[in-house]
């Protein structure tokens, strides 16, 4: 009969024959060059607290704004009120055109000495914004958009893709005068549709003709 000192040296017995058994560990080949990898030292003379410090880079915001050297330079409450009673979300049915002629419109209101248009553009543009329209000027990457052209041009991209003028295209090519509607209502509905569409290509002509009375 085992007593239980002898069954405790057995099980530490089979523990030890485990461990050096193990089919994990695999003896060195002699033949086989051992692996060293290299040890990368970085210099580094930032203190600790330096290193704990979040970082800052990429929070630069898409539109550049040239400098303004100008003294008493001020965006006035009024403007910048103007220019958010009438913001751009984004939306299907919203017309990016027709909102880039209203900023322009407003902020033509108001002129600035020594300040270059573009760059009043180009400071009060983003509070226009809101909604899907923010949230993309906010993932443009960081000084990507240098003038008020560029910013015009990626503006319009996004939000009127050319699949929209396409299909403003083909409506204005098939246009016609409705039955229940008097010729200067097709007309306005027309001119609604060509201001919608300003690359439309058409001359006044050809949009004339294609009012079918």
């Amino acid at each position: 009969m085992r007593t239980r000192s002898q069954a405790r040296k057995r099980r530490q017995q089979q523990v030890r024959q485990t461990s050096v058994e193990s089919p994990n560990l695999e003896k060195p080949n002699n033949n086989q060059e051992t692996f060293n990898p290299p040890i990368v030292t970085m210099d580094d003379n930032r203190t600790m607290a330096q290193l704990l410090e979040a970082p800052t880079e990429g929070y630069e915001d898409a539109i550049v704004v040239p400098e303004i050297t100008a003294n008493n330079f001020e965006i006035k409450h009024g403007l910048l009120n103007l220019v958010q009673n009438k913001q751009f979300f984004g939306h299907d049915k919203e017309d990016p055109h027709a909102h880039i002629r209203y900023f322009n419109k407003i902020t033509s209101t108001m002129k600035f000495p020594n300040v270059p248009s573009t760059s009043v553009k180009l400071m009060l543009f983003p509070f226009s914004l809101e909604g899907a329209a923010r949230i993309w000027l906010d993932k443009e990457p960081p000084r990507s958009i240098l003038t008020w052209d560029d910013l015009v041009s990626k503006f319009i991209n996004k939000f009127f893709p050319p699949s929209k003028t396409t299909n403003l295209r083909n409506e204005i090519t098939r246009f016609q005068q409705r039955f229940d509607e008097s010729f200067y209502e097709a007309w306005d509905r027309f001119n609604d549709l060509l201001r919608a569409c300003p690359h439309h290509g058409f001359s006044f002509q050809n949009c004339s003709n294609s009012i079918i009375l």
